[in-house]
């Protein structure tokens, strides 16, 4: 439980960073929004690209736990600048002296982002791989039936994140609104601390290689590796470096899907900027429509583990690991589809300027909630992708390297990000004279980009289709992985 409560106001931390990210780079930071869109996939790609250095820190150097608080600790500095960034000083210390220039602004920003980046990208394979290992004794069971709430609970973080601290960054201020995750991820290292005494341990492998052996005659490309063949590296290393290379096509098909999901944070936003957010007297913020998908995670997770998966299975037909994936990927295609018919609409009922934030658009009359449906089918494909993507990569490796190929999995989410920033920069150079999306979207045609990545996810997967059915689930290693074919 403690580990759960850490994972969730991780994720609590995060998601306030990036939900209103756009938003304050064009608002406070005079960035436009193309750039404040590159900014926001950046970030989010490298957050899921430093999981794969975390893994093998946590694997062969200093075990789970203490690269989890390390990493903490270097995500709390950044943290700090991220409010330090949004800070009104002139009116805080009464002088015009004290303003910030945007540059400087700018500086903090960057900065913060970079250490966050690095504090919540490292934190995230060994706290995956620390969380089931308290339950690997007891059975596979345990192990399906944590990743399920180490998902629920991340979107549970999620949820307050969009329905809370984006209200408060929106309506109140970007500074209190950056400096709450800072308070959650204090908490979240206290809920760490707090069981530290109780948590199951695994035994370090190391990756350095032994030294004064006698090379002995060879047998095929990794035995010359092995320790009894005359290299370097003993069996659980050279088993888990091709556990790691076997699932490396799955999981380089997967970076499609991640690159449809990172829409939700950007080209959604965008879209719901120029949408009628009117509720009442007020109006919500952008970043609330998040929460739709979040509600979608946490109601279908629990209905999928003790109602659809068991229904199949007594069926005669259980769902794999890469079933499961599979189905999670056309529901994410149909996301983008709905999200492209939606744009359509929107454009023709232009007709109002509506204010968000410091920023003036020229609005639809269709209200902002028409997005729920594109927002709860990519909560529904999550709930499919990330519980399955997450058990399979913690599976199909031996214990040895069990953070690697976590942090490898985890790292498909951040080459996502960067190939969707690279769609989007190819769209935007080669449409320069009908631009599908300027940085004026009612000016656009973004819903071309929409049934662009839907199609795009259609082929990578028909790709996948065909990788899965040739994945070898006979895998080398010193003991036996649950592994489970399309």
């Amino acid at each position: 439980m403690c580990i759960l409560m850490t994972e969730m106001c991780e994720r609590l931390t995060y998601y306030s960073v990036v939900a209103n990210l756009v938003l304050f780079c064009t608002s406070t930071l005079k960035y436009s929004s193309n750039d404040a869109t590159t900014i926001s996939l950046v970030f989010s790609g490298s957050v899921y690209l430093i999981p794969v250095f975390g893994g093998c820190i946590a694997d062969g150097k200093i075990g789970m736990f203490n690269t989890t608080y390390g990493f903490s600790l270097i995500y709390l500095l950044g943290l700090f600048l991220l409010p330090a960034s949004a800070v009104d000083y002139k009116d805080l210390f009464g002088g015009d002296e004290y303003e910030l220039s945007v540059e400087h602004r700018r500086i903090y920003f960057m900065l913060g982002l970079v250490f966050a980046a690095i504090g919540t990208g490292g934190i995230k394979a060994p706290l995956a791989t620390f969380g089931p290992q308290q339950v690997q004794d007891m059975g596979p069971a345990a192990v399906q039936t944590f990743f399920n709430w180490y998902t629920w609970f991340a979107n549970a973080g999620a949820l307050i994140a969009y329905s809370g601290v984006a209200v408060v960054q929106q309506n109140v201020s970007f500074s209190w609104g950056f400096f709450i995750p800072l308070l959650s991820m204090l908490l979240g290292i206290v809920s760490l601390q707090f069981a530290r005494r109780h948590y199951i341990h695994k035994q370090l492998t190391g990756c350095c290689p032994p030294k004064g052996r006698e090379k002995q005659q060879t047998h095929g490309f990794f035995d010359t590796a092995r320790i009894q063949h005359g290299g370097s590296y003993d069996d659980k290393i050279v088993d888990g470096v091709i556990a790691v290379l076997r699932v490396l096509p799955i999981f380089f098909l997967l970076t499609m899907y991640w690159a449809v999901y990172s829409q939700i944070q950007t080209t959604f936003f965008l879209q719901g900027e120029r949408m009628d957010l009117n509720v009442g007297k007020g109006n919500v913020p952008v970043a609330i429509l998040n929460v739709f998908n979040t509600i979608s995670v946490m109601l279908l997770i629990p209905v999928m583990d003790r109602v659809l998966y068991p229904c199949m299975e007594r069926l005669g037909h259980p769902l794999s690991h890469l079933h499961k994936i599979g189905i999670g990927m056309v529901v994410a295609a149909s996301s983008m589809i709905v999200a492209a018919v939606l744009e359509i609409e929107r454009k023709k009922q232009l007709g109002f300027q509506q204010v968000v934030g410091s920023e003036t658009f020229n609005a639809s009359y269709i209200s902002v909630f028409a997005q729920i449906p594109q927002f709860a089918l990519v909560g529904a494909s999550e709930a499919f992708v990330s519980v399955s993507g997450l058990e399979f990569a913690y599976t199909q490796s031996p214990e040895s390297m069990q953070g690697v190929m976590m942090g490898v999995y985890l790292a498909s989410a951040g080459l996502g990000s960067y190939l969707s920033t690279a769609i989007l920069k190819i769209v935007e150079e080669t449409t320069v004279d009908d631009p599908w999306l300027p940085d004026e979207m009612n000016n656009g045609h973004a819903e071309y980009l929409f049934y662009l990545l839907a199609g795009l996810m259609g082929v990578f997967f028909l790709g996948f289709l065909l990788v899965a059915k040739k994945y070898n689930k006979n895998i080398s290693s010193n003991r036996h992985i649950d592994t489970e074919m399309v």
